[in-house]
């Protein structure tokens, strides 16, 4: 008899858990359960839709896979923090009311800063994560000043210009990775709103600010086995952030993309895939 075919991320229908504070948490589930699932942490101004569904089902082949809107963001109630270590306690808040205790989280951008956050102040939460073009608190080139609120009104543009390079087979690639997120059609998630998104940024500049003293510290109390995914070319979080990571953090495994820019895991999926799955398996 053939094994039951696995549900595809685009036909995964939106959730919600009510979380401790009150606040309804949007999210779908997809993949085997048992074993330690996987939680997803999204990027600046995303919600749900915007998970490559060509990353999700791949990693969701053999285990549990989770993703979810911040609060205040995409499907979620409540107001959307604009510090990282509030974010952090939202996040911890989603996986108690899923009754989800240890898990290994997948964290992009600023999600990658989410996840720091918590695997350093609530190391018991974290297995293993993964940082993909995320930096450091303190990290280099985070003011993103040359950003503002008004580029999402042109997400197409934004995505192909910030995730990919200008080279044709990485352009050829955005525009892959664009059709895969309009495989979506039904139970879509909620849009951003502005408000959303400026609290988001005034959290990733917070997390940019350089402390006075021991730059790196947070980094030092994470012990969680880490695997770290950058571009050579990233325009929003610069490649040498990476770099930072790797050195510093206690157990970190570095994987460097070539001619990608912020959305380098889509562009090198196979890549990506490969080793994330071998990283988890661990």
């Amino acid at each position: 008899m053939n094994a039951p075919t696995m549900q595809a991320y685009s036909q995964t229908p939106i959730n919600v858990a009510r979380g401790a504070s009150g606040t309804d948490f949007a999210y779908r589930r997809v993949g085997s359960r048992g074993g330690v699932p996987l939680v997803l942490g999204n990027y600046f101004a995303a919600n749900m839709d915007d998970w490559d569904p060509l990353i999700v089902d791949g990693l969701a082949a053999d285990r549990d896979v989770v993703t979810f809107d911040y609060p205040g963001t995409g499907g979620s109630t409540g107001r959307a923090p604009a510090t990282i270590a509030k974010l952090a306690i939202d996040c911890i808040e989603f996986l108690h009311a899923l009754d989800l205790t240890t898990v290994d989280f997948l964290g992009f951008s600023l999600g990658g800063m989410v996840a720091q956050q918590i695997a350093s102040s609530h190391p018991e939460m974290f297995r293993r994560m993964i940082l993909s073009g995320t930096a450091p608190r303190g990290g280099e080139k985070l003011t993103f000043t040359e950003l503002s609120i008004d580029d999402l009104k042109d997400p197409v543009t934004l995505i192909l210009k910030s995730f990919f390079t200008p080279s044709d087979s990485s352009q050829a690639a955005g525009h892959a990775y664009l059709k895969r997120l309009n495989r979506l059609v039904a139970d879509r998630d909620t849009p951003v709103t502005m408000t959303a998104a400026a609290a988001q940024l005034r959290a990733i500049r917070e997390w940019g600010e350089v402390p006075t003293t021991d730059r790196y510290a947070t980094l030092k109390t994470i012990q969680q086995p880490t695997l770290i995914v950058h571009g050579t070319k990233d325009i929003v979080v610069d490649s040498v952030n990476a770099i930072i990571l790797a050195e510093n953090l206690s157990d970190a495994t570095l994987l460097i993309l070539p001619d990608a820019s912020h959305g380098a895991q889509s562009q090198h999926a196979e890549v990506f895939l490969a080793n994330a799955r071998l990283f988890l398996s661990g």
